[in-house]
């Protein structure tokens, strides 16, 4: 797994939240939520439809806030951890719409897939927060 992108695809040093690899992660799933919950009935507008989007909304707003916190590596953790857990709702959420047939085996998966590779990133840089938080990248 990859560990969330402390330096860009060419190697580059990341200036921002923006640059990060799980959070470029974190918007890829929050659009394919947004697309997938247009689909699903009108009465789970205020419920399920409304959970899910918020949740996987939460992840990349976490990911970005916790960057701006990094000055502080246990301020930098608590928010990865607040994402992680987002993720980990996002997850629910998706099996809930799917145990309710309003997904696809096919698409639950591919979701699924991308919430877990988010978690596994999540869990690198909650596990090396020093990585992204030296004093010379403020």
């Amino acid at each position: 797994t990859e560990d969330g992108g402390r330096e860009g695809a060419m190697g580059e040093r990341v200036t921002s939240f923006r640059g990060l690899r799980v959070y470029a992660r974190a918007l890829a799933l929050q659009h394919q939520v947004f697309e997938l919950t247009k689909g699903f009935p009108r009465e789970e507008i205020f419920s399920l439809t409304d959970q899910l989007r918020r949740s996987s909304l939460s992840i990349g707003a976490n990911i970005a806030e916790a960057w701006h916190k990094r000055r502080y590596p246990a301020h930098f953790v608590s928010k990865l951890t607040d994402a992680d857990g987002a993720q980990a709702e996002t997850e629910h959420w998706i099996d809930t719409a799917y145990a309710c047939q309003y997904v696809s085996a096919e698409d639950r998966d591919r979701l699924l897939e991308l919430t877990r590779a988010i978690g596994g990133m999540l869990g690198k840089m909650i596990s090396d927060p020093e990585a992204f938080c030296r004093k010379t990248e403020q």
